[in-house]
């Protein structure tokens, strides 16, 4: 394989890994809808640890091989319209998900969470950035 298939693979497994961040914080978010037990809230929310890692990997992974490729490909500048603007949504998106994972936090004791109006619809946002982002990679308007 050459390095330019190389860095699309990684580019590629990077958004997938952002996919299945953004696909278990949705399923939590949604989950603590139909959970009236504190203590069932708190199990389901151990899992945003794995989540987290996802995001961090995926969201790194993505920024860093997305301008490896830009850099790497002769047909590609870092100064493209359509990579600027996939940096952009980037950022929005990055911003978004800070947001939504500050407003995750217990609610009265330890054995209960709380997700707050604000911290759902920086999440929302946030896909909403994402599917914006995918939008830009896939149809690269302007290249």
């Amino acid at each position: 394989m050459s390095r330019y298939e190389w860095l699309l693979f990684l580019h590629v497994l990077s958004a997938f890994a952002l996919v299945a961040s953004l696909t278990l914080y949705t399923v939590l978010i949604a989950s603590m809808w139909s959970k009236d037990v504190p203590g069932d809230v708190v199990r389901v929310f151990r899992l945003q640890r794995v989540g987290d890692v996802l995001i961090g990997v995926g969201s790194i992974g993505v920024l860093v091989f997305g301008i490896w490729l830009a850099i790497d490909v002769d047909g590609y500048a870092l100064w493209d319209g359509w990579i600027i603007a996939a940096l952009v949504l980037w950022v929005l998106m990055m911003g978004s998900g800070a947001r939504a994972s500050q407003g995750v936090k217990p609610a009265g004791d330890d054995s209960a969470v709380a997700v707050d109006r604000r911290t759902a619809f920086a999440h929302w946002m946030r896909i909403v950035w994402f599917t914006a982002l995918l939008v830009v990679m896939i149809w690269k308007p302007g290249a």
